[in-house]
């Protein structure tokens, strides 16, 4: 497998980031009418605080991806090791993972029949905002209720089954 690697004049450079988003920010507010305007000082501390905040984002990611890709390459650690991994990061950031077919409105269902569910795959959701990242999955399946209707419906189709 050959890897790519990032040539240095692609590599995000903060300073780089924030003239390009300052130059733009600076012809869309000459746009507007002098009075709407905000100051200046006012955009480039947004503007600022805004590229900071991304390249903290972008460098917890990386983080992550290298503590998971570290794991992956350790050949006593197995898949369990990375799902772990991977599962606690994800809790630290804030997702909750939905394994329980109760919240219903979490997931769809893929298949199957009878009243009961069964999961195919867990619901995530961002817990800082309430937002369904990924819906879940369920099969429906038989209850022990939906066996036991069954096995009478068929007892009665059976001659001389049902009736004594």
């Amino acid at each position: 497998m050959k890897l790519r690697t990032l040539r240095p004049e692609e590599l995000l450079h903060p300073a780089q980031l924030l003239a390009r988003f300052t130059e733009r920010a600076e012809a869309l507010l000459a746009q507007l009418p002098q009075e709407s305007r905000p100051a200046p000082a006012a955009v480039s501390t947004a503007l600022r605080q805004g590229v900071l905040d991304a390249f903290r984002t972008r460098d917890e990611h990386i983080a992550r991806l290298v503590e998971t890709d570290l794991l992956a390459s350790t050949p006593e650690r197995g898949a369990k090791a990375i799902r772990r991994a991977v599962r606690s990061s994800l809790v630290d950031m804030g997702v909750r993972v939905v394994e329980e077919a109760d919240e219903h409105e979490l997931f769809v269902v893929v298949e199957g029949e009878g009243r009961g569910f069964e999961l195919v795959r867990p619901a995530y959701v961002d817990q800082a905002t309430g937002k369904l990242l990924l819906a879940g999955q369920l099969r429906r399946i038989p209850t022990p209720s939906d066996l036991s209707t069954q096995e009478q419906a068929e007892e009665a189709d059976v001659p001389g089954g049902g009736a004594k």
